[in-house]
């Protein structure tokens, strides 16, 4: 009975984070487009200061890298969170299609909803690094499973 019950305790953490983590993603998805810019102006300055200077390095598509790196590593990160919630009860190929898959119309929805943002727009671009975040996400925890079943065959 108490196993029972921690495992549903789990259970509602882990889709808590997953909601909380798909809120912060459609704020920062809600933000005029002034606004995300200097957002990723900040994070060049925080990484200039750290010795990297994606402006030397980049030149003006600095700004554009920082934001399509935020959105890569925001759906890597609810890829691991999808991941953390189903990966008890279903097989490994089934969670690497749900995470993919979840990350894709997440990511839809995303740039659908970003059309009603002041300056900003839709994307199949970005559609396309969201997903790929999730999909990495993804394939680093197949990989882990595989190098574990590895291990447990030798």
């Amino acid at each position: 009975m108490i196993n029972k019950y921690f495992t549903k305790k789990k259970y509602v953490i882990n889709l808590l984070l997953i909601v909380i983590w798909m809120t912060f993603i459609f704020l920062m998805s809600n933000q005029p487009a002034e606004t995300s810019d200097s957002q990723s102006l900040g994070i060049i300055s925080i990484l200039s200061k750290l010795g990297i200077d994606m402006s030397g390095i980049f030149g003006d598509i600095a700004n554009f890298i920082v934001r399509k790196c935020a959105h890569f590593l925001e759906y890597m990160i609810l890829g691991f969170l999808i991941i953390n919630l189903i990966k008890e009860d279903l097989k490994l190929k089934y969670i690497v299609l749900i995470v993919i898959s979840g990350v894709f119309l997440y990511a839809c929805t995303d740039e659908f909803h970003q059309l009603f943002v002041s300056g900003r727009d839709g994307n199949l671009r970005d559609i396309f690094i969201d997903t790929s975040g999730g999909t990495v996400s993804a394939l680093l925890f197949y990989l882990k499973r595989l190098l574990i079943k590895n291990r447990i065959n030798e």
